[in-house]
C-alpha cells in the first residue's frame, strides 16, 4: 500500500477477438452475453435474494440456512450461518441411487501409466472407511488433520474423509520441506498426519513418510497423536510404534458405511498456507458452505459441464486449484475426472496429450508455465508436438495459476485446441476460493491474455490507493466490492493480519484487496492482470506491470520460450528492469549472450517502448520453479540485487538453475 497513487501504465494491445462459435453458445449452460448480463443484472437488483436462490439449487443442507449473507461483523463475513450441510455428503452420497452412483468419479493414471478407476458407489465405500480409520484412532469433529500426499486417489480419499467427520484438513504440497511441514504443523494444531511412505514422480522414488519424521523432530508438535501411512511403493520406511501405522492396518474391520457428520456452513472446511512467502506461514481459512458453493458453481458456469464430460485439471491436491477443482467441484458435479500423479515430461513431453488422447479428455484445465515448458519442448523436437496425438475429444481449454501471455495463448488454442475449443483463462487465487473473473465458453468473445469478465455476483472494480473508481484503459489494484460466498474467512489465527493483508483501512475496511494489479480494455470493459503489486515496476517515473514485458518478450516467438521480469533498485532510474529468460535453443554464454541480449532489448522497445527495454538480462535453461510450476519471482528478486540465497530452496524443481541465473551478460 505504500506505491504511488498514480495509474499503472497499460502498455500492451492486444486486438484479436474470438467470438463462441454458434454450436457452442446454443448448447452452453450460460448460452451468450444476454444471458450472463442476466444473471449479473439479477444480482445487482437483489444480491442476497441471488446467492440465496443459488445455494438453495446446488448444495443440499441437513439444516435448511434462513440468512444468506451477515456483513455485522465485517470483514468477517458469514453466509448461510444457521445452515447445516456436510461437504462429503455434498460430493458423493447425493450421487447415490442415481445413474451417478455407476458413473466414473476419478480416472488414475499412475506415474508409470498404469490406470486405475474407482465409481462415485466405489469412492463413496473407501472415503467411509478412511472417515471410519479416523474416528477409531480419536480424531474428532473440529480437529486438524494435515495431509501431505502424493498425487494419488488416496489423497483425495483423505480430504473427503475428515470432511466427512467435520474435521478440518491442512494439505501439504508434497514438495514442500520439513522445516514448512513442522511449521503448519505447529500452526493449525493438528492432531494426525496422512502421509505415504514415498511418491512417485518422474520415475523417480521420493521419500515423504522421511521428511514428515524430520519435520516432526524439529519439535513443538506434541499434538500429534496418530500419522497414517499409504504404502505408495514396496519400499520400507522407519515406523514409530503406537503413532504410526500403515492404511493397511488402520483400515483393517472398518466399515465401508460412516454417516456424515453435519457441521455448520460456516465450520472451517481446510486450512491452506499459502506458499511464497516468508514468516511465519498464513493459513488461509475456507468455510464449508460457501466454498462448496462456489466449487460446484464453476464448475457448471465456467467449465459448461455436462454429464459426459472428461474433465482433467493437472493441479496437485496441495494447491487450492486441487482443492476446488480435484477434490471439491468436480465431485459435488458428478463429473468423472482425471487424476495424474507424474509430471508432464516423462517419460516425454507428449505426455499430456498423450494421455487426453488415451481418457478422451473433454474439458484440459492446467498452467501457462506448463504451456510454456510444452511449446519449447515441441519446438525442439517435433516428436512430441500435440499434433501427433488424437486431441479431438476436446471441447474447454482452461488456464490457472497466473496470466497466460498473448502467444502462448494462441500457440494453445491453434496446437491443443485446433482453433475450436475456447479457452477460459481464469483469474482466481487461494483467498477467493474459486474462480472469480473468466470467461464463460458459450457466452464471452476471448481476448488473448485477459481474463475478461467477473463471473454473476462478483462486484470486482480497478481503484486507486484510496478505492476511488479508475476509468476504463488506466491500471489500477484490483479489488472485489461485495462479499462472495466462497471467500477467505480468517487467516488461521491470526485475524488482525487478515484484516491489514486483505481489507485496509485505507480502502475503508470492507473491500477485498485481491494485491494484484489490473486494467480494464477501454472497448469492452475487459479485465487483464498486469501483476503482483509488488511487482509493478516505476522506470522513471512509468509505473509497469512484469506481465506486460513477460508477455513481449515471450512474443519473440522464433527465440524465446519462457520468460519472468523483476525489479532491482537503480540508481539512475529508481527501478531498472531485470529479466530472466530461456529460449528455445541452447543457453548462450559470453559474447553470444551479449548479443542475443541487446537483440532482445530492441524487441522489447518495438512491442512496448524504449522505457521498457530490460537493463539486464540473463539466460538459464529454465526458470526457477517449485514441483508444481510455480515461478518463485521472490528468489529472482534476490538474483537480480546480486543478493545470496538464504530462502528455503527445498521446493525448487531445479535448484543448480539458480547459479546460471546469477550470471550477468
Amino acid at each position: 500500500m505504500s506505491a504511488p497513487t498514480s495509474a499503472i501504465e497499460s502498455v500492451l494491445v492486444e486486438n484479436r477477438v474470438f467470438p463462441p462459435a454458434e454450436a457452442v453458445v446454443k448448447a452452453a449452460r450460460i448460452g451468450g452475453m444476454a444471458a450472463y448480463e442476466a444473471l449479473c443484472a439479477e444480482a445487482e437488483r437483489d444480491f442476497e435474494g441471488f446467492w440465496a436462490r443459488l445455494g438453495r439449487e446446488h448444495v443440499r443442507w441437513t439444516k435448511p440456512f434462513t440468512r444468506t449473507l451477515d456483513e455485522s461483523n465485517a470483514p468477517f463475513y458469514q453466509w448461510f450461518a444457521d445452515g447445516e450441510l456436510n461437504a462429503s455428503a455434498n460430493c458423493l452420497d447425493k450421487h447415490i441411487g442415481t445413474p451417478v452412483e455407476n458413473k466414473a468419479a476419478i480416472v488414475f493414471e499412475a506415474d508409470d501409466g498404469a490406470v486405475t478407476t474407482v465409481t462415485y458407489k466405489e469412492l463413496l465405500a473407501r472415503v467411509s472407511q478412511f472417515a471410519n480409520a479416523l474416528k477409531a484412532h480419536g480424531v474428532q469433529k473440529g480437529d486438524r488433520v494435515l495431509i501431505y500426499m502424493p498425487m494419488t486417489i488416496e489423497g483425495v480419499v483423505a480430504m473427503q474423509a475428515c470432511a466427512r467427520i467435520g474435521a478440518t484438513h491442512s494439505v501439504v504440497f508434497g514438495g514442500f520441506s520439513a522445516k514448512a511441514l513442522n511449521e503448519r504443523i505447529i500452526d493449525a494444531g493438528a492432531v494426525a498426519v496422512v502421509t505415504a511412505n514415498y511418491q512417485m514422480r518422474g520415475g523417480k522414488e521420493l521419500p515423504l513418510k522421511a521428511i514428515v519424521d524430520e519435520g516432526i523432530a524439529m519439535g513443538g508438535c506434541e499434538s500429534i497423536r496418530n500419522i497414517f501411512v499409504y504404502q505408495r511403493t514396496s519400499t520400507a520406511c522407519a515406523m514409530v510404534e503406537g503413532r504410526d501405522k500403515t492404511f493397511a492396518d488402520a483400515l483393517a474391520g472398518q466399515s465401508s458405511e460412516c454417516a456424515p457428520v453435519a457441521v455448520g456452513a460456516e465450520h472451517p472446511l481446510f486450512i491452506l498456507y499459502t506458499s511464497g512467502s516468508t514468516g511465519k506461514p498464513k493459513g488461509v481459512q475456507h468455510s464449508t458452505g460457501g466454498y462448496l458453493l462456489w466449487a460446484k458453481l464453476t464448475m457448471d458456469w465456467t467449465f459448461d459441464l455436462q454429464p459426459h464430460d472428461v474433465f482433467w485439471c493437472t493441479a496437485d491436491i496441495g494447491w487450492i486449484t486441487g482443492h476446488t477443482y480435484v477434490a471439491y467441484g468436480p465431485l459435488a458435479a458428478g463429473a468423472t475426472q482425471v487424476v495424474f500423479e507424474g509430471i508432464p515430461t516423462f517419460p516425454h513431453a507428449g505426455r499430456f496429450w498423450q494421455m487426453i488422447e488415451r481418457h478422451k479428455v473433454s474439458i484440459f484445465y492446467t498452467a501457462p508455465t506448463a504451456i510454456r515448458s510444452l511449446i519449447k519442448a515441441a519446438d525442439s523436437d517435433e516428436k512430441v508436438h500435440p499434433k501427433n496425438w488424437d486431441l479431438s475429444s476436446l471441447r474447454i481449454l482452461g488456464s490457472v495459476g497466473e496470466p497466460i501471455n498473448p502467444e502462448a495463448w494462441m500457440w494453445y488454442h491453434r496446437n491443443v485446441g485446433g482453433e475450436r475449443c475456447p479457452i477460459v483463462d481464469t483469474f482466481w487465487q487461494t483467498e477467493t476460493g474459486g474462480h472469480v473473473i473468466t470467461p464463460l465458453p458459450g457466452a464471452t468473445p476471448l481476448v488473448p491474455g485477459s481474463c475478461t469478465l467477473p463471473l454473476p455476483g462478483i462486484m470486482a472494480a480497478i481503484v486507486d490507493e484510496t478505492g476511488k473508481d479508475m476509468p476504463n484503459g488506466a491500471g489500477g489494484m484490483l479489488v472485489i466490492k461485495r462479499p462472495w460466498p466462497s471467500m477467505i474467512r480468517t487467516i488461521w489465527g491470526d485475524p488482525e493480519r487478515f484484516k491489514k493483508s486483505y481489507f485496509p483501512e485505507e480502502m475503508g475496511g470492507h473491500i477485498y484487496l485481491a494485491g494484484d494489479g489490473a486494467v480494464r480494455s477501454a472497448d469492452r470493459g475487459y479485465f487483464r492482470i498486469t501483476g503482483r503489486i509488488d511487482d509493478v515496476l516505476n522506470v522513471s517515473g512509468h509505473r509497469m506491470g512484469t506481465m506486460e514485458i513477460e508477455s513481449a518478450l515471450v512474443a519473440k516467438t522464433d527465440l524465446v520460450a519462457e520468460a519472468a521480469v523483476v525489479g532491482r533498485p537503480d540508481d539512475l532510474t529508481g527501478e531498472a528492469i531485470c529479466a530472466f529468460v530461456v529460449l528455445k535453443r541452447s543457453r548462450p554464454t559470453g559474447e553470444e549472450a551479449k548479443q542475443i541480449a541487446n537483440e532482445l532489448r530492441n524487441w522489447v522497445a518495438k512491442e512496448i517502448g524504449p522505457i521498457a527495454k530490460p537493463k539486464d538480462i540473463r539466460f538459464g535453461e529454465n526458470l526457477p520453479k517449485t514441483r508444481s510450476g510455480k515461478i518463485m519471482r521472490r528468489l529472482l528478486r534476490s538474483l537480480a540485487k546480486g543478493e545470496a540465497i538464504t530462502q528455503d530452496t527445498s521446493t525448487l524443481e531445479n535448484p543448480a538453475i539458480l547459479g546460471q541465473l546469477a550470471e550477468t551478460n
